[in-house]
């Protein structure tokens, strides 16, 4: 943080609580140096290997260094996680698949050696997957060490360290990107297309969300033990929705958020804690002796909503449950002047031209299927079956790797930036004011300063293989391929 902004921090912190709760979130102003980076094309890694190295390889982070081992023109020169043994295992992996140069790869160990791998490790880009509370702290000091950060979702937890990304991206002229990998399924991307070419009219509506029932995560003795520590922390502690990229970023990417139009505010409310998950957790899970017999009740309600309003009047619907016995959905609907396509299970309908009635009922399966064939995504298209062959989430992980190799490698701009990743993470914390405070209106900052008026919605981007040099025989199954 710099002088300027501490002093102009301490000078305004008499707004304190109630201004916060009144939905008054100042907007920097000019506190960036450098320049916007909305549209930004780093050339300095086009045309050369691109060195990258991962912080915090459990289970999501095992699998990314997975898929990245498979995909040309990237070399893996670094390993970092608190854990020796993750450490010793990749290497392992990469080791007996014959991956090139493994004796050189570096390792960094303990829990703050990612602190000596963004200052000091020769790499150009950091990849951090690691629990949720590490994920701005790690970004932030790649970029202040002069490489490129992707962040697993969600990037940060409060606006000030939504703007601290922000700003030293700008400073550094260095691409943020937070790693949403649901911006590249099939009927995210289907809906994308769909709206580049008009078949929504004007979009007005979108609905998304982040349900999915996880209780088999919470308990240490369950098979995702490496997660059932911190998300249990998260919940006991945090109302409101502490997960909202999921559902909302493909939506922001379709609409034109930051790019066209802005979030405004929000309004956020949630049922009491029910919580079951915990109940179950504490009575089946946990021993006599252990102390977490003996908290109270999680803070967190079992279903939160919340409703955005953005500048141009658009309206979103979010949610996020993740302690209830029901079907997974991130609801992903799009409605718009002239029709809406909507997922779990994939429905859609259009019109015409005005009231010509056809989309008064959802189109039969096979006309929805159609519709799916003929509008897919030229990316989807042209990656999505080797895609799956990788595997990871229906092979949206493996498209979304590939796709930020490829704009780094070609001089592109990455298809999601830091302004992106602000808008949406602060929403952890935008929406427990809310909910705290009798789920009153809260303001949403500009992350852009208003240079959203000035760019370009997300245009339909596709992936040249033969251009990467890759084919189907060069990549494989991964194992460790997760889908939660």
């Amino acid at each position: 943080m710099s002088i300027n902004r501490r002093e102009f921090l301490k000078s305004a912190a008499w707004m304190g609580t109630a201004a916060a709760v009144a939905g008054c979130h100042l907007n920097r102003l000019g506190f960036g140096e450098g320049g916007m980076m909305q549209n930004y094309a780093f050339g300095k890694l086009k045309g050369r290997r691109i060195r990258v190295g991962f912080i915090g390889i459990g289970g999501r982070g095992t699998a990314a260094v997975h898929r990245v081992a498979m995909i040309p023109g990237v070399d893996i020169v670094a390993l970092c996680d608190k854990d020796p043994a993750r450490v010793e295992k990749n290497l392992k992996w990469l080791q007996d698949r014959k991956y090139p140069a493994v004796d050189k790869i570096r390792k960094y160990v303990g829990p703050e050696a990612y602190k000596d791998l963004c200052d000091f490790g020769d790499c150009d880009v950091v990849y951090c997957a690691t629990p949720w509370a590490l994920h701005q702290p790690v970004a932030l000091r790649g970029l202040l060490g002069g490489k490129v950060s992707l962040v697993e979702v969600t990037a940060a937890l409060t606006t000030e360290e939504c703007w601290e990304l922000v700003e030293a991206s700008e400073k550094y002229r260095l691409p943020c990107m937070q790693l949403e990998n649901c911006v590249y399924g099939e009927i995210e991307l289907l809906e994308l297309h769909l709206a580049r070419l008009g078949k929504f009219g004007e979009i007005v509506h979108a609905e998304g969300a982040y349900i999915h029932d996880l209780r088999e995560v919470i308990p240490s003795s369950g098979k995702f033990n490496g997660e059932a520590v911190w998300r249990y922390g998260e919940n006991m502690v945090h109302k409101g929705n502490r997960y909202p990229t999921h559902g909302l970023v493909p939506l922001c990417q379709t609409m034109g958020i930051n790019r066209g139009d802005r979030f405004d505010y929000l309004v956020s409310l949630e049922n009491g804690p029910k919580n079951v998950n915990y109940e179950v957790f504490k009575r089946e899970f946990l021993s006599d002796a252990d102390p977490r017999k003996k908290d109270p009740p999680a803070e967190m309600g079992d279903m939160n909503t919340t409703l955005i309003k953005t500048v141009n009047g658009k309206s979103i619907m979010l949610q996020h449950d993740v302690s209830s016995p029901r079907p997974y959905s991130r609801i992903n609907l799009i409605s718009g002047t002239r029709g809406i396509v909507r997922d779990y299970p994939f429905q859609c309908a259009f019109e015409e031209k005005c009231f010509d009635r056809k989309a008064h009922r959802w189109f039969t399966e096979a006309e929805a299927s159609a519709v799916r064939a003929k509008y897919m995504h030229p990316m989807w298209r042209d990656v999505s079956e080797m895609a799956k062959k990788v595997g990871g989430h229906g092979g949206m992980d493996f498209i979304m790797d590939l796709r930020w190799a490829y704009c780094l490698q070609n001089g592109l701009p990455l298809d999601m930036d830091v302004y992106d990743l602000a808008a949406t993470s602060c929403l952890c914390e935008l929406t427990e004011t809310s909910v705290r405070n009798g789920s009153k209106p809260v303001q949403i900052p500009d992350f852009t300063r208003g240079n959203w008026r000035n760019v370009k919605p997300w245009g339909v981007v596709n992936i040249d293989l033969d251009k990467m040099g890759l084919t189907a025989d060069k990549v494989s199954r991964d194992e460790g391929a997760l889908n939660v």
